[in-house]
């Protein structure tokens, strides 16, 4: 019965919407300097945007100078030979547009929305700041301080993110997803122009970005486009490969972090996964799902309803290059301790991997996510985003197509197998966010 639903799931919705997920309806073309870039035609809303995908992030970065993928994306907005400090923004919403911006470890993705006739204009803009973006020394100074603040008072008000900050380092002792994306405040103090100015040559260079357009223009008028303002932008040599390999992990590695201001213990577990794209994604995700995806979820249902022992759990699998950490993240209630909060969230994943899932729990699973997918393809800002996700993910935007048949491949063996294999004492590490000291202390 529950493969019929999801069975009906995707012929209804592949019916319903089979002109906005069809493969085919994605035009591609790279210009002569490299930059791949993609088309969706849909004239469902007479808007469209534009999703820069630039295949930089901290994972780019090495000691002394991490944290610059994360400043390039407040230097973007900053000005550049056209269009001169703060008038990106204005420009663009004087033109009934918006724009956003995100760095992760492996990207950072920029992001513009606007009415269909101001594509022009959108080129114009994203063009001028990729060439001839100003490195100006006092714009560096003051955009410094504004980053070293968000580093500060992101630690001093996150919980999660001075935990994850920790574990990240104590779980990666190679690879450079060890240090968080905002960088390390002693770099953030120290990097100079020279460094700047050679990061942003050899990071935004078209051949190291994916472009991908959806709304209501022509595939003609985009090519014209593409090559009056993208195309003379000089090609760079490629980027630096990341050839580090973190060395398999080989017992439980465990951290504590005390902070004053915590009112209950927080817990991190983070295992070692593989890459986005791996054979065993579509199992892990579901796994996260299973986990936690909404209150009946088995940490959330047991943890928070049943045993009152959490405030909130939640998991959490980043899209990577690399192999990278599939975290589960909880809140102790009122006096619950640390140790208790483990000990529940333990016997959660273990019971999985020692008598897997059931169908029903698995199909509903797969339901969601089917119906999260073509909820998100509904829309021009969802195709975009899904479409240049997948290209640079999975190295083909087509691969996004194949979802439904992928998620139904996936079996409760698959999700009890994964779980064994990287839910692992051996492959943990523990981060454990405190105010009170360390009781382990005492035995030291």
């Amino acid at each position: 019965m529950k493969k019929f639903t999801l069975l009906l799931l995707s012929l209804l919705f592949s019916a319903h919407h089979a002109q906005a997920t069809k493969a085919e309806d994605v035009k591609q073309f790279t210009l002569d300097n490299g930059m791949t870039i993609m088309v969706l035609e849909d004239n469902s809303i007479p808007n469209a945007n534009m999703y820069l995908f630039y295949k930089v992030g901290s994972r780019n970065e090495y000691p002394g100078i991490t944290g610059l993928s994360h400043f390039f994306e407040h230097m973007m907005f900053n000005g550049a030979k056209k269009y001169g400090p703060k008038q990106f923004d204005r420009t663009m919403e004087a033109a009934g547009g918006a724009n956003n911006a995100y760095t992760s470890e492996n990207l950072t993705v920029y992001t513009d929305w606007f009415p269909a006739d101001a594509l022009e204009l959108m080129f114009d803009l994203e063009a001028d700041r990729i060439e001839n973006l100003a490195i100006d020394a006092d714009m560096v100074e003051s955009e410094r301080g504004v980053v070293a603040s968000e580093r500060r008072t992101g630690l001093e008000n996150s919980n999660f993110r001075t935990l994850h900050e920790e574990v990240k380092g104590v779980a990666f002792r190679a690879h450079p997803y060890s240090w968080s994306v905002i960088g390390h405040e002693s770099d953030i103090a120290s990097w100079t122009l020279e460094d700047l100015r050679q990061y942003h040559k050899t990071y935004y260079a078209p051949n190291n970005a994916v472009v991908v357009i959806a709304g209501a223009v022509k595939l003609a008028e985009v090519k014209k486009l593409a090559q009056q303002y993208f195309g003379p932008i000089p090609a760079q040599p490629v980027p630096r490969a990341v050839v580090t390999v973190e060395p398999k992990q080989l017992g439980e590695r465990r951290t504590y972090v005390q902070k004053e201001s915590v009112s209950t213990p927080n817990l991190l577990l983070a295992y070692h996964i593989p890459q986005t794209g791996h054979a065993d994604y579509y199992a892990l995700q579901m796994l996260s799902e299973i986990l936690a995806g909404g209150d009946s979820a088995r940490l959330n249902k047991s943890l928070v309803f049943d045993q009152k022992l959490a405030t909130n759990v939640f998991t959490y699998m980043p899209e990577s290059f690399d192999p990278n950490l599939f975290y589960v993240y909880g809140v102790a209630a009122q006096d619950v301790s640390a140790d208790a909060l483990e000990k529940g969230m333990l016997a959660q994943i273990n019971g999985i991997i020692q008598n897997g899932v059931s169908e029903q729990e698995l199909q509903k699973v797969k339901n969601a996510q089917l119906a999260n997918f073509y909820r998100e393809m509904e829309t021009i800002n969802g195709k975009a985003n899904t479409i240049g996700t997948y290209q640079v993910f999975f190295g083909d935007y087509k691969a996004l197509f194949n979802l439904p048949e992928q998620l139904n491949k996936v079996t409760t063996a698959d999700i009890q197998r994964v779980a064994k294999t990287y839910l692992r004492k051996a492959n943990r590490t523990v981060g454990v966010l405190d105010s009170k000291e360390d009781s382990n202390e005492q035995d030291w």
